[in-house]
């Protein structure tokens, strides 16, 4: 789903930040010969289109224990919508996750979460400066919601987003390790380390945006090993990607 209030330095999807459908260019070369071929990016979508799609994977979603899920940019910008195709997903009987920034007003949480199995949460910094300087806004909303879902009892995976130079110090990965423990839940089933990646930087120029993240390099596996490890003290299962 197309939009998002956060301004992430590394966001590597930058056709999801604007909440509206737009109009780029894409450049392709063939041998010598450059060429520009114009592309709509974003479509408009009723529910009953949603639960085609939805339909038409039916069986493998069965066989592999798999359903529905809203990611973005940030679904909850897209709220009164996002909750009526939850519902229209569970009375079709299928399981429901949302992927969020838990950047959105509490009372939204707390009308999708009857119909929503499993929130996929991101914790990108525990230092509220710095996780205004990295993705725009507080933290503090983000973790009031976590602690909000948390109390509900509802499924969720922790997805930490590892950006080597910004939240891959020990302090932070110390902090938030004991942030975790202390607030451990049966309900928190999974941590997800997703390592930095450049696959997204190619698509800036389409936007008109400049990739601000430099020349940072994608973390190493035996960093991310390492991380794999630390993480593991919060006695909850860790898996290194999405």
């Amino acid at each position: 789903m197309k939009g998002c209030p956060l301004s992430c330095l590394w966001c590597h999807n930058p056709e999801g930040i604007s909440p509206s459908p737009e109009k780029v260019n894409q450049k392709n070369k063939v041998g010598d010969k450059e060429f520009s071929v114009a592309q709509e990016v974003g479509k408009y979508y009723t529910v009953a289109d949603i639960l085609e799609i939805a339909e038409k994977e039916r069986v493998f979603m069965s066989q592999s224990g798999g359903g529905v899920t809203f990611s973005g940019g940030e679904p909850m910008m897209q709220s009164e919508f996002l909750l009526a195709a939850l519902k229209a997903c569970k009375a079709n009987g299928y399981h429901t996750a949302v992927d969020t920034s838990g950047y959105s007003a509490s009372q939204n949480y707390m009308k999708i979460m009857p119909y929503t199995d499993l929130f996929l949460f991101d914790i990108k910094h525990l230092d509220d400066a710095r996780h205004i300087e990295y993705t725009g806004v507080s933290n503090q909303l983000i973790l009031e919601n976590y602690r909000l879902i948390l109390e509900s009892g509802k499924d969720i995976f922790v997805r930490v987003p590892v950006i080597p130079g910004y939240n891959d110090d020990d302090e932070n990965i110390n902090k938030l390790i004991h942030f975790l423990t202390l607030s451990g839940s049966a309900s928190v089933k999974k941590i997800n380390l997703l390592p930095y990646h450049r696959i997204g930087s190619s698509k800036y120029k389409k936007f008109n945006i400049s990739y601000r993240m430099g020349n940072v390099e994608k973390p190493s596996k035996e960093k991310m090993q390492k991380l794999k490890e630390y993480f593991k003290e919060t006695g909850i299962k860790v898996k290194i990607g999405g």
